[in-house]
């Protein structure tokens, strides 16, 4: 039977940054260093009227602009976790997924990675480290990142296995939740792919 006294499961708060020139142009983005777009500001504003009300004990970011700005403009003072970075797309940076398939016909990213950047279990293993950290922290804890990174990271807190991240889509400035069910041996998603209403604010 749970313990009714004991303190409420803690909760992962999932942010994607705000829009950037290349999500409009659908660029695969990893370690290039771009900024929002304005759209992309607006998009993090709103997010911080959403996280207003709340407590976290923790919050990280990527150290990429887009995450970290997307964390300041929300309102919040976050911790650099390297961990965080996107995907290191290697010679595949910058191109569109229609332009690989064209000279790579039958790829797929989260089963074939990129050549010259990360594989599928490499960046399994930056979600790991950042998911083992998470669960050490006292509450709450609040996460600015990327599409990518995001989807894995919520695949291994399901103890499902890297390459099912393909199957969560997150839009630009969107929130998701992680948490529990009845205790820590069930974790689940409590919220995916919220993006806040554009009157909000």
């Amino acid at each position: 039977m749970a313990d009714v006294n004991a303190p409420p499961l803690p909760q992962v708060w999932l942010v994607r940054h705000g829009e950037t020139p290349w999500t409009i142009s659908r660029q695969h983005t990893g370690r290039t260093d771009i900024p929002l777009t304005p759209r992309g500001d607006d998009e993090a504003r709103r997010l911080g009227v959403l996280l207003r009300s709340m407590r976290f004990s923790d919050v990280f970011t990527s150290p990429l602009e887009r995450a970290r700005r997307t964390g300041e403009l929300a309102g919040f003072d976050a911790r650099p976790d390297a961990d965080l970075m996107e995907w290191d797309y290697g010679s595949y940076e910058g191109r569109r997924t229609s332009e690989i398939l064209s000279a790579r016909p039958g790829w797929r990213l989260f089963e074939d990675g990129c050549p010259g950047g990360e594989t599928v279990s490499a960046i399994a293993a930056r979600a790991d480290a950042v998911i083992d950290r998470v669960r050490h922290s006292a509450g709450n804890v609040l996460l600015f990142a990327h599409r990518d990174i995001l989807r894995i990271l919520t695949v291994r807190w399901l103890d499902l296995e890297a390459r099912e991240g393909r199957r969560f889509y997150l839009n630009t400035g969107s929130l998701s939740i992680l948490g529990y069910d009845h205790d820590r041996s069930e974790p689940l998603v409590r919220l995916w792919n919220k993006v806040p209403d554009e009157s909000a604010g």
